[in-house]
């Protein structure tokens, strides 16, 4: 049944006005409205309110399919600042449920590891904020530095604590189980580089090249040369990639990267600029979220907001995405190099 329809059913069994119900929940009657036309659909944290309103359960406002429930919940970890732990729960369980009824379907457990991820990031952002009130408060607070650091994701120069240790036995022991998985050795070649494991590197790279002889292959050539302090190696190694595979739009985002660590910021951006002009619709915005970035180093706040505003038009234009996080994370940001401007 129609969410709309189920609403105005509910609502009239119960002798309750649109305007009412608008009251109680803290919306217009011109929203209540255009839910009972199947218009819209309430904000997903009312979805309690609602259902505690009616005597009803979320489900039996929706009678949604699975597919459709898992669809919502996608679009809630995407589009929802702060999720309502009411709601969360909820989704947690039909996900654990749903997990269990289907032993060889692993999306339900994806989906949950990326709530929760969502979740981890959201508690990450409000210690982040506790931090630098204290040390607003306090200047000197070394425990309030270590929450801070941990909480942006910064880390202690201490081998022990930042290295990557345990994935790396997890994606060795995937690896052996099932060496086809092409995409696997990414993960552990980015953690073997940044653990400084360079010879392991190469022999899992030598490995991947089996079944996946794409840009990649010699993309990671030349981070490992690049981070074994090799740079006029690992260059040479990525002319000819970009020579190959010009028209891989990544490869000049993976560029644009290269530059960037390297301080070359004019160059890192005609590198974005590339990866931008080289892809079809629709475009993903990670390489103006990176000039972004690069131009507030530069102090050329300017520029970066344009780029931020061109992201808006992409999503607007590729994704018809005009509201929710994805689109109110692009505005703050916006907002804040104009202040630093």
């Amino acid at each position: 049944m129609e969410f709309g329809k189920q609403f105005k059913e509910l609502r009239i069994a119960r002798g309750l006005t649109q305007e009412t119900v608008a009251e109680k929940l803290g919306v217009t009657g011109q929203a209540v409205s255009r839910w009972e036309r199947n218009e819209t659909l309430p904000d997903v944290s009312l979805l309690p309110e609602i259902s505690a309103y009616f005597g009803v359960t979320i489900d039996a406002l929706f009678a949604l399919s699975d597919d459709t429930r898992m669809e919502r919940i996608q679009n809630m970890i995407w589009d929802v600042r702060e999720f309502d732990p009411a709601v969360v729960e909820m989704e947690r369980r039909f996900l654990l449920e749903k997990g269990m009824k289907e032993p060889d379907n692993p999306e339900p457990y994806a989906l949950l590891a990326d709530m929760e991820n969502r979740l981890a990031e959201q508690c990450h952002a409000r210690a982040e904020l506790a931090a630098r009130e204290a040390i607003r408060r306090d200047p000197y607070h070394r425990h309030a530095f270590v929450e801070l650091s941990t909480a942006m994701g910064g880390r202690a120069d201490d081998w022990y604590l930042w290295s990557h240790h345990r994935e790396i036995e997890f994606w060795k022991a995937h690896i052996a189980a099932h060496p086809d998985a092409a995409r696997a050795y990414l993960w552990l070649l980015g953690d073997l580089i940044d653990d400084q494991r360079f010879d392991e590197a190469k022999q899992y790279l030598s490995e991947m090249a089996k079944y996946e002889m794409t840009f990649r292959v010699p993309l990671y050539e030349g981070k490992i040369e690049w981070f074994k302090g090799n740079r006029e190696t690992a260059m040479e190694i990525w002319k000819g990639m970009c020579e190959t595979y010009a028209n891989e739009w990544m490869v000049w985002l993976s560029m644009g990267d290269v530059y960037a660590r390297a301080g070359r910021f004019e160059e890192a951006i005609a590198m974005y600029e590339k990866a931008m002009d080289v892809q079809q619709a629709p475009r993903m915005v990670d390489a103006l979220e990176a000039i972004a970035q690069v131009c507030e180093r530069m102090g050329d706040y300017r520029r970066g907001i344009d780029a931020l505003e061109r992201e808006l038009v992409i999503l607007k234009e590729d994704f018809n995405t005009t509201s929710g996080e994805t689109v109110d994370y692009v505005r703050r940001e916006i907002e804040r190099l104009k202040a630093l401007a």
